[in-house]
């Protein structure tokens, strides 16, 4: 039997044990899933659902690292995952007890040369132990510095993982649902990428770097520096910054630190980022934040970053101006833009699904956080119209789901939608948006203007027509209001074409009915 089981290739051996494990998972996800599908989006047994998600959670976290990781990147899609399955899978953290000093030794002293002659001294219990790596403290040219190193033969057993899980992608199609697809290849591309990332400690010197220049003005922010003479892939060494932990509220209580006005310029902090500048920290879990003792904020750990293009970046403040303003149907063209719906989505389904989510969060829930109660919605409404979330927004909504999470710890009170107003304004960013949002009016202004150009030689050819079968159908009749009816029909038809670009506006709805009621007019008289 164990020379049977040498025979196979890890990959594939791994392979058949994750489907073993997975397979009645699947199976009640599966069930669930047609089930709530049938409901159109209603979650008929609650119960039932949380509990076969508890136990998809639990298989997740004895398949090992890369699986808790992989669960972490799927609480944020509602395109796959039910609202009972997300709750659940957004509780995964990421903590793994440390490997033996034993097997971490070799891997530093490959690196920069023996620990005795590199540093001053090195404690060999680990502060912290994660997936792909842990964290020890040292001292290093008389300073006290933190030593992050990857964990043993990890990049290896991500190879092997990485390979499963794209072989694992046809099964779900076949067996679940085919157009679940498409969403799981997008999430295991971005669970490959960001796993090699987060291994290759340059790129996170690079990330740290760039956030620290960025925020190099905002002298509430504290970002440790790096020391690059011993300092790889393999292994980085920090400065040491001690602080409290940004969910330890008894301690910040203790320290008479105000944790409303915390929570504020937390929150403020992270969407600087986004908003603002060319890279973002996308996981602002508890231990990657500490507040020091004069109340500046210490950022840790930016394995995990992600970029957002300036179309991307404008989009998304179009789309919180949108938020702020309570404009659903301006929200859904925004969502349109950024590729999260489909061109032939019901835009009317979409509209109210928002609306419901906008009522939501002014006060109707005001138990329940802004983002999960957006989350909801948007679980509720997922089986009414293809809605899929793009890869490079994946990131995004993980720190902002995290982020609310940390704020409302630090204030019960906190809301987000209040803090985004205030630094859109701030930041000149609303000024922007709308400038956007006027250059798209005119986008769609020239081409229903095209449009029309278009439609009235059809639209001519068929009022001549009327008038030549009038004419030869009864030469003793005449058309005197050929000229009028073609002229109603043609304004009628260019006030539909400009006013169905405008619905976002009540001007616009009120356009539309006048353009139709002349445009009817105008081919009544013409048939006369």
């Amino acid at each position: 039997m164990r020379g049977a089981n040498a025979l196979i290739r890890p990959d594939t051996r791994r392979l058949i044990g994750v489907i073993w494990k997975l397979a009645p998972i699947a199976l009640r996800y599966r069930s669930d899933r047609n089930e709530i599908k049938r409901a159109e989006g209603k979650l008929v047994h609650p119960e039932k659902y949380q509990k076969h998600a508890v136990k998809a959670v639990n298989a997740f976290i004895d398949l090992g690292p890369a699986f808790i990781k992989l669960g972490q990147l799927l609480s944020v899609r509602p395109d796959i995952l039910p609202q009972p399955y997300i709750d659940q899978f957004a509780r995964l953290q990421d903590e793994v007890p440390p490997a033996p000093f034993d097997e971490i030794k070799p891997v530093i002293e490959e690196e920069v040369g023996s620990i005795d002659k590199t540093f001053d001294a090195f404690d060999p219990m680990a502060v912290t132990g994660a997936s792909l790596g842990q964290v020890y403290k040292a001292k290093y040219n008389g300073k006290e510095v933190v030593v992050k190193v990857n964990r043993p033969k990890v990049r290896e057993r991500m190879a092997i993982e990485i390979k499963v899980l794209h072989r694992l992608v046809p099964f779900v199609g076949r067996f679940i649902d085919e157009s679940l697809r498409f969403s799981m290849r997008s999430v295991i591309d971005q669970f490959s990428d960001t796993i090699n990332e987060e291994m290759d400690y340059k790129n996170e010197a690079h990330n740290l770097l760039t956030i620290k220049r960025n925020l190099k003005n905002d002298k509430t922010v504290i970002i440790p520096d790096i020391f690059p003479e011993i300092s790889t892939e393999k292994v980085l060494v920090l400065q040491y910054i001690g602080g409290i932990k940004v969910n330890d509220t008894k301690e910040l209580d203790e320290a008479r630190l105000d944790r409303r006005k915390l929570a504020r310029r937390v929150a403020r902090l992270f969407f600087k980022m986004l908003l603002s500048h060319d890279i973002f920290h996308a996981d602002p879990h508890p231990g990657n934040i500490s507040i020091a003792a004069d109340g500046k904020i210490v950022l840790y750990d930016f394995g995990m970053t992600s970029t957002l293009d300036q179309e991307t970046r404008v989009n998304l403040v179009r789309f919180y101006t949108a938020l702020v303003d309570n404009n659903p149907q301006r929200i859904v063209e925004v969502m349109l833009e950024l590729g999260i719906l489909q061109p032939q989505a019901n835009r009317y389904v979409i509209t109210r699904g928002v609306e419901l989510a906008l009522a939501d969060m002014r006060g109707k829930k005001v138990e329940e956080s802004e983002v999960s109660a957006l989350m909801e919605v948007a679980n509720r409404t997922i089986y009414q119209f293809p809605f899929k979330l793009p890869k490079n927004l994946v990131l995004y909504m993980r720190m902002l789901s995290i982020l609310e999470g940390v704020c409302l710890t630090l204030d019960p009170d906190f809301r987000f939608i209040k803090i985004l107003e205030r630094l859109l304004d701030e930041e000149g960013l609303v000024e922007e948006a709308y400038n956007a949002e006027l250059k798209e009016q005119i986008k769609r202004l020239g081409k229903a203007m095209d449009a029309s150009i278009e439609i009235a030689p059809m639209l001519k050819n068929y009022l001549e027509y009327q008038n030549q079968k009038e004419m030869y159908g009864d030469r003793k009749k005449t058309n005197p209001g050929g000229f009028l009816s073609g002229a109603l029909a043609g304004f009628g038809l260019f006030g539909v074409i400009i006013s169905v670009f405008f619905l976002s506006s009540e001007l616009g709805k009120v356009g539309l009915i006048a353009s139709l009621l002349i445009l009817v007019a105008g081919l009544f008289l013409a048939r006369r």
